[in-house]
C-alpha cells in the first residue's frame, strides 16, 4: 500500500509539472497548449466553475502556473504585488509588495516568469523583483527607469520578462539599454544594448528564434520589430513599418527562419523571412497585410494558419500563415464585443472579448467563422483584457480581484483503447529515443509510463512515434 501511495504521489507531482504554464503565453511564449482530452462543446452557461478566489488586486497581468502555485501581478492597498496562489482552491500563499500602483490605465500588466525556484515580475513603473517561489522573499531588485534610464511610453511598462540560460531579458527601452540582460541569480548586468532607433520600450515581450540559424532575442519597439543576438545583445536587425505607431503590444511569433508580427492601430500584420547577408542577418519582408492588424490580443499560430484579432473590433481572423490570405474573419454571429485575446488548445480558439464573453471557436480554415460556445465571465473588469490560461485541464481566468478556475476535461473523450499494462517499447518521432515501460495512463496531453526500476516519466503525446499515437488513440 505505500508503494502505491508513493507511485501515486509521485505520478501527480510530474503531471503537475507536465502541465505547466509557467510564463507569459505558456512554455514556448505561443499562446498554444498541447493539452488534449478537453471539452469540444461547452454546457449552457459554460463550463463547470470549480473555485472563484484570489484577492489579487486591480490589474491586466495574466498567469503563471508552475507545481501547483499559480502568480500574478495587481494593485491592491495602494501598491503593486506579485501573488502567488494554491492551484487546487486558489487560496493565499503570500504576497509581495514590488513597486507604486496606478499608470495609465491602473493596474498591472506584465505577468509573472518562473524559473525553477524562482520567480520574476515586472510592475508598471519599472520595478523588477526577484523572488523565492516557496516564500516571496526577495532575492533581488532593479528599476528599469531610475537604474538604466529606460522609457516605457504612455501605457507604462507592460512587458513579461524572458528568462533564458542564466539570463534575465528585459526591455528598458530607450538609448542607454533598450535591451537588457541581468544575471537571474543575483540581478547583475550581464549586456545592454543601444537600440536608438527603437525607442520607447512599448508593451512587447521578447521570444526567442533560431532564425537563420543564429539564436536571437525578437521583440517590438515603439520603433519596430528588432532582433538582437542573444549571445552577447549585439543588434542583428529591425523591420521599421511597424515603427511610428500609438502602442506596439504583440508579441512575435517564430518558426523556422520566419517571423510573424503584427500591430495595431491602424497597422497590419507582416511575415519575415531571417536570411544570413554577410555577417549578420537580413529581415525580407513576404508579405505585409493591413487585415492583420492585431492590438493587444495576441496571435497564434496552429500549423500553416495564424489567429487574431482584427486590431481591436472583436472580429477574429484566420490566415495563411505563408501568404498572409485572410480565409475568413468574423462579420457577424456569435456572442462578444471589443478587443479578443486568444489561447488554443486540442483544437480549439479560447476567445476572451473585452465585454466579459469567452467563446469556444472553431479554428478550421474552411466554412468561414463558427463559435461554438459562449460564456460570460463574471469578472469584475472594466476592460476584460487578460489572456486566459490552460493547464491541467482547467481553463484559468483573471478577474478583477479574484481568479477563476473552470474544468474543461472530458470525460468522455478519455482515452478508450484497450492498451497492454505489460513492458513494451515506446519510441519518439524522431527514432532517436525509445524506453521499455509499462503504460499508466495519460492526464492532459502527457502519456504516464513505468519503467521496470518503478520509476515514472511523462511523454507528451504529440512526441510519440506515429506508430505509438496511433495505439493511444485507439486507431
Amino acid at each position: 500500500m505505500l508503494s502505491r501511495y508513493i507511485l501515486l504521489t509521485l505520478l501527480f507531482a510530474i503531471n503537475l509539472h507536465a502541465l505547466d504554464w509557467p510564463q507569459w503565453r505558456g512554455p514556448e511564449r505561443s499562446g498554444v497548449s498541447t493539452e488534449t482530452g478537453l471539452l469540444q462543446v461547452w454546457p449552457d452557461g459554460g463550463p463547470k466553475l470549480l473555485w472563484e478566489e484570489g484577492k489579487v488586486g486591480q490589474g491586466y497581468s495574466s498567469l503563471a502556473i508552475s507545481e501547483g502555485r499559480i502568480f500574478t501581478m495587481g494593485d491592491k492597498d495602494g501598491s503593486s504585488h506579485l501573488f502567488a496562489l494554491k492551484l487546487e482552491d486558489g487560496s493565499s500563499l503570500w504576497s509581495l509588495r514590488v513597486g507604486k500602483a496606478g499608470g495609465n490605465y491602473s493596474g498591472t500588466r506584465g505577468t509573472p516568469t518562473v524559473d525553477g525556484d524562482t520567480v520574476y515580475a515586472l510592475a508598471q513603473f519599472g520595478d523588477l523583483v526577484c523572488a523565492d517561489v516557496a516564500t516571496g522573499q526577495i532575492r533581488w531588485r532593479k528599476n528599469l527607469g531610475e537604474d538604466f534610464s529606460g522609457s516605457s511610453g504612455g501605457w507604462n511598462y507592460s512587458e513579461s520578462v524572458l528568462v533564458d540560460g542564466n539570463n534575465v531579458i528585459c526591455s528598458p527601452g530607450g538609448k542607454e539599454a533598450t535591451a537588457l540582460a541581468l544575471n537571474k541569480t543575483t540581478g547583475a548586468v550581464v549586456w545592454k544594448t543601444s537600440l536608438p532607433e527603437a525607442g520607447q520600450s512599448h508593451y512587447s515581450s521578447w521570444v526567442v528564434s533560431n532564425g537563420a540559424g543564429i539564436k536571437q532575442y525578437v521583440r517590438l519597439f515603439a520603433g519596430g520589430t528588432f532582433g538582437i543576438a542573444a549571445a552577447d545583445g549585439k543588434f542583428l536587425w529591425k523591420y521599421v513599418r511597424l515603427g511610428r505607431n500609438t502602442a506596439n503590444i504583440p508579441t512575435p511569433i517564430p518558426f523556422g527562419d520566419y517571423l510573424f508580427t503584427a500591430a495595431g492601430y491602424g497597422k497590419g500584420g507582416a511575415l519575415l523571412k531571417l536570411v544570413r547577408s554577410g555577417s549578420g542577418i537580413e529581415a525580407q519582408e513576404v508579405y505585409y497585410n493591413n487585415e492583420l492588424k492585431n492590438k493587444h490580443g495576441g496571435v497564434v499560430k496552429i500549423g500553416e494558419y495564424l489567429y487574431g484579432d482584427f486590431d481591436d473590433r472583436g472580429r477574429p481572423w484566420c490566415a495563411k500563415a505563408l501568404t498572409g490570405e485572410v480565409l475568413w474573419r468574423r462579420d457577424s454571429g456569435g456572442a462578444g464585443s471589443g478587443s479578443a485575446c486568444v489561447t488554443f488548445a486540442d483544437g480549439r480558439l479560447y476567445f476572451r472579448y473585452q465585454n466579459k464573453i469567452m467563446a469556444l471557436i472553431d479554428p478550421s480554415p474552411e466554412g468561414g467563422f463558427r463559435q461554438i460556445s459562449s460564456f460570460e465571465i463574471p469578472d469584475g473588469m472594466k476592460q476584460s483584457w487578460a489572456h486566459p490560461v490552460i493547464s491541467g485541464g482547467r481553463l484559468f481566468l483573471r478577474g478583477n480581484n479574484k481568479i477563476l478556475c473552470y474544468d474543461i476535461t472530458d470525460p468522455d473523450r478519455s482515452p478508450k483503447p484497450a492498451i497492454s499494462r505489460s513492458l513494451r517499447m515506446w519510441k519518439d518521432n524522431t527514432g532517436n529515443f525509445q524506453v521499455e515501460a509499462i503504460y499508466k495512463g495519460q492526464r492532459g496531453g502527457n502519456l504516464v509510463l513505468e519503467r521496470k526500476d518503478g520509476s515514472v516519466i511523462q511523454v507528451p503525446l504529440f512526441r510519440l512515434s506515429p506508430s505509438d499515437q496511433k495505439l493511444i488513440r485507439g486507431n
